[in-house]
């Protein structure tokens, strides 16, 4: 199967490319960039000379759907909204990693991303790709709205804990932590050496896009209505989340019993590790890999649970997802393409 990749020169599209290289069952058909259209991709990533041979494409709907079986949209958001549905009137299975299609409520996408939302009729169409918990509708869908980095650690953190009765949901704290590449490769002060060297910076305080993201997640799985207090930071790494999250308990339980709520819930589900009692998850211990690592602890003085879930923002944030839910829509085992070991050190 050729997987054409729109919004080809960014961290989320190399991405795609290093994991469709190696996958068994897709290759790496189209690559577009208007804006590097006709150089080579080693142009622009001299690490993939001689990998990508075909120059960049600019987006031309008629030839992708030709010459294409399968469409990743890696492109910014209010990009893939306009773009997206000419292909899948065309008949093609596309999975968006922009924000574009996430949101079910217009009005509060145009609020938290600045930009005119899909059109109503795809954001129906588009399924939420949470690979562990939606898998059933990914199967079925033609358009996948591929979650956010950090909405992937923070959910995949949370929800075994609000699908009990046992949290109280007007608790929630997200400390959360990215590596410089969660920022994308366009130039900014923000992620100027200088700037992010050796320093640790809180960003968008209250006005994170991804807010809303989780919230409408928790929101769903629970049945309850829920605002949290989400905090996000740089870090000066490459890659890699951690969120640290709390949530205050309403009964006594000691951690072992939420072990076990957590180990339960996951049993089934190969790229999510609860760790044993008393182990923490460090981000370089998920680096280049599908994981997404759960650490547990009950404080017995304040019954408030942490929780510590690692992600790499680039693989189980963006493109590893992305192909994992291609794996599932196509019917092919999701672990496909996915298996490698993190890399360490």
């Amino acid at each position: 199967m050729k997987a054409a990749i729109i919004g080809g020169t960014g961290y989320g599209s190399i991405e795609l490319v290093r994991l469709i290289n190696k996958h068994p069952f897709m290759e790496i058909g189209s690559v577009v960039s208007n804006s590097q259209a006709g150089f080579r991709f080693s142009d622009v990533y001299p690490h993939l000379s001689n990998i990508i041979v075909e120059p960049l494409e600019t987006f031309n709907p008629d030839r992708l759907s030709e010459e294409n079986d399968f469409v990743f949209f890696a492109t910014p958001s209010g990009v893939s909204s306009k773009l997206a549905p000419k292909l899948i009137e065309k008949g093609k299975k596309c999975v968006d990693l922009s924000g574009d299609f996430r949101l079910r409520n217009a009005k509060e996408y145009e609020s938290w991303y600045k930009h005119s939302p899909a059109d109503e009729k795809y954001i129906n169409q588009a399924t939420y790709g949470l690979s562990e918990i939606y898998a059933e509708k990914i199967k079925t869908s033609n358009l996948i709205a591929n979650p956010g980095c950090y909405p992937t650690a923070s959910t995949l953190g949370l929800l075994p804990i609000l699908k009990t009765n046992l949290a109280d949901y007007e608790s929630i704290i997200i400390d959360a932590k990215s590596g410089v590449s969660g920022a994308g490769r366009g130039l900014s002060l923000t992620a100027h050496y200088g700037e992010i060297n050796e320093n640790l910076k809180a960003y968008k305080l209250g006005a994170h896009q991804h807010i809303p993201e989780i919230e409408q997640v928790l929101q769903d799985e629970s049945g309850n209505p829920i605002t949290i207090t989400f905090t996000t930071h740089l870090v000066p790494m490459t890659r890699g989340i951690m969120c640290t999250i709390y949530v205050k308990l309403k009964e006594n339980i000691k951690t072992k019993e939420i072990h076990h709520i957590y180990s339960e819930f996951y049993k089934n589900k190969p790229f999510v590790r609860v760790r044993p009692e008393g182990m923490v998850p460090a981000t370089k211990e998920v680096l280049g890999s599908n994981f997404c690592d759960l650490g547990l602890h009950v404080d017995p003085r304040t019954n408030c649970l942490t929780i510590i879930s690692v992600i790499d923002n680039l693989v189980k944030g963006a493109a590893g997802q992305a192909i994992q839910n291609a794996n599932i829509m196509n019917g092919w085992d999701e672990r496909t393409g996915l298996t490698d070991i993190p890399l360490y050190p």
